[in-house]
């Protein structure tokens, strides 16, 4: 939504902001029909329930009538009244109110279960389907706005099950009951009624199309702010650091102010129906009183019992008007979140269209058979189209030909990168930031696809690699650690699910990290919370350095991976990462001359080209850009 100006004139749209189509989608309504289906058990239940309870409400004002024109009008004659009539009358009618009572506390139960079925079986394929979005979706979305997904929207829907839709059934079922109950009680009072009923619905539906618009702006704008507190949330030290603080809660009272606004407006609208309900449902009382005394007395065709009966109607017809009005809004509201949720179920998938897949193998000589034990030798089965297969044994070599990429169409950020990494070789990139070091890395784990070219990983062409074995089969050491609430051996064995404790033990000694993890009060049972907020940044990085050595990869990927580390734990961590990339394939990206300066191949980066390349040495006899980055500074800007 686009950005809204901090004060708003009452009563009118600003401008520059879109408000959505208040209208319910068919499609919305039809895939939550879907849902409810699944429980129609529970759904004629409940639906008998309703009925139950809205013909008890209509049933007293038939007992009124009843109980005044049979018993207490021969009674005021009488001067020995039977009262065994009315007796049996009152309990006939409160074991009607009783099965009433139990008929809403049932329906109401059974809808709130049902409703809490419902949004878990939501949420559970939102969360599926969150898991196979690509990185771009995530790169282009704020993460607040998608937690909103789970929060304010569901949480909309739980309402609209739970409270809207069954008492906006039993208003119908009750209104028609009522007006059913007016004609056969008096056809001329039933007119009047019918005139008053036109003009509530004209006074409805005008206010529930203001409402309604602003009630779904409201569910955006929720999602904005959402988005805005989680960014200021993870950002709240560089905030401080540069004394943001007033220039946030200038932006976050714009955005507020949005919220607040569509908020006030859209309650405004509802809020003004019941008392405009109540005003008319008070006139229409006063008609009703004035019409029926004439009609009675002037004609008789009307009873005492039946006037008094009918102004209870009356009354009652009020309350079911406004309670569909008002829970129309919340509907709507609901629908919008709905249609977001939706929204998001219905982003393209990551495309993982790989045959290629990744599996335990024994090689004997030249012959590589598949195997399901545990042998320390992975191969890549390789399907073809005349039904044969053939396996390649994993090797890690990674060949770029000709590679061109861009994030947005027409925007090249990569051009013409050419790559030879052999297995066992540590390939280094350097350049200034935005020079394209990150995305070739990104290129090969496929979290993007490529423009042109073609990348090779043991000679094979990746797009015909499964994504989550060619995944598998690639460690990756980020520079933003993301640590995950559980025990530090839990988290180093997100790298691999099921390493044994040695294993994990053995992979935090590999990174250098079993030092500081046993001087821990709990050792390795130690819980981390809130991203490891008690650990130091050296020492998050070691826990992740650890995870992608419980892996045991054939590539590793180091972006940045020692940046956070202080020069001194460096030194303590570098002995663990060398013996952590023997033998592997490394992809490295780092600014300090100390991480690089080793590698087999140093490769200089500059608008999306590869400008120089060769060793450390060769590099600096060049008299080029590495020269320059070496000599200028310690480390590589």
């Amino acid at each position: 939504m686009a950005q809204q100006q901090a004060k708003m004139p009452q009563g009118k749209i600003p401008k520059g902001v879109r408000l959505p189509n208040q209208k319910l989608e068919g499609k919305t309504v039809k895939r939550l029909l879907s849902y409810l289906l699944k429980h129609k058990v529970t759904i004629i239940v409940v639906a008998v329930c309703i009925i139950l309870s809205s013909l008890t409400n209509v049933a007293s004002s038939v007992f009124l009538q009843l109980l005044i024109d049979d018993y207490i009008t021969p009674a005021l004659g009488s001067t020995n009244p039977v009262l065994t009539g009315m007796a049996k009358l009152i309990i006939t009618m409160i074991g009607i109110f009783l099965v009433g009572i139990v008929s809403s506390y049932l329906y109401m139960r059974l809808m709130g279960v049902m409703s809490q079925k419902i949004l878990k079986e939501i949420r559970d394929e939102m969360f599926e389907k969150m898991q196979k979005l690509p990185i771009k979706y995530f790169d282009t979305h704020s993460h607040g706005d998608i937690m909103s997904h789970y929060t304010n929207d569901a949480d909309t829907l739980r309402q609209m099950l739970s409270q809207s839709l069954p008492q906006m059934f039993s208003s119908i079922i009750t209104l028609a009951a009522i007006i059913i109950t007016m004609i056969i009680t008096s056809w001329q009072l039933t007119l009047v009624v019918a005139v008053f009923l036109a003009l509530m619905l004209i006074a409805v539906k005008k206010v529930t199309g203001k409402s309604g618009k602003y009630f779904m702006a409201q569910q955006e704008s929720l999602g904005n702010v959402n988005g805005y507190i989680e960014e200021l949330i993870n950002g709240q030290k560089v905030v401080k650091v540069f004394n943001h603080e007033e220039k946030a809660k200038e932006e976050f009272d714009k955005k507020n102010e949005e919220l607040a606004q569509n908020a006030f407006k859209a309650n405004a609208f509802a809020s003004s129906l019941m008392p405009m309900m109540g005003n008319i449902g008070y006139m229409l009382y006063v008609v009703l009183a004035i019409v029926g005394g004439v009609v009675a007395v002037g004609t008789g065709a009307i009873t005492l019992g039946a006037i008094a009966s009918f102004l209870n109607l009356s009354r009652s017809f009020m309350q079911p008007i406004s309670q569909v009005s008002q829970q129309m809004n919340m509907v709507i509201m609901a629908m919008a979140g709905a249609n977001r949720i939706f929204t998001l179920m219905d982003e393209e998938p990551e495309v993982n269209d790989g045959y290629v897949t990744l599996v335990r193998a024994k090689i004997d000589g030249d012959k590589i058979t598949e195997c399901k034990e545990r042998t320390g030798t992975w191969a890549w089965k390789h399907p073809h189209g005349d039904g044969t297969v053939t396996y390649t044994p994993m090797k890690g070599e990674v060949v770029m030909h000709d590679v061109d990429f861009s994030y947005v169409p027409d925007k090249p950020v990569l051009h013409d990168i050419d790559l030879y990494a052999k297995p066992g070789q540590k390939i280094a990139f350097v350049g200034s930031t935005g020079a394209g070091k990150t995305t070739i890395t990104n290129l090969i784990n496929r979290f993007y696809d490529i423009d042109d070219g073609k990348i090779r990983y043991d000679g094979i062409n990746i797009n015909k690699i499964n994504k989550v074995d060619l995944r598998h089969s690639l460690g990756i050491v980020l520079q933003d650690v993301n640590l995950f609430t559980g025990t530090i051996m839990e988290n180093i064995r997100y790298g691999k699910l099921d390493a044994t404790d040695e294993e994990v033990i053995a992979a935090a000694k590999l990174a250098n990290a079993d030092g500081f993890i046993q001087m821990l009060p709990d050792g390795y049972n130690t819980m981390i919370t809130g991203d490891g907020g008690s650990l130091s940044q050296g020492q998050k990085q070691l826990i992740s350095i650890a995870r992608a050595a419980v892996a045991n990869p054939p590539v590793m990927i180091l972006d940045e991976a020692t940046s956070s580390i202080d020069t001194r734990t460096e030194s303590i961590v570098q002995a663990g990462m060398d013996s952590l990339m023997k033998g592997r394939t490394v992809f490295v990206i780092a600014h300090r001359l100390s991480t690089v300066k080793n590698s087999d191949v140093i490769m200089v980066l500059e608008h999306g080209r590869i400008i120089e390349r060769g060793t450390h040495q060769q590099l600096l006899e060049q008299h080029g850009k590495y020269y320059q980055l070496c000599t200028g500074a310690f480390e590589l800007e």
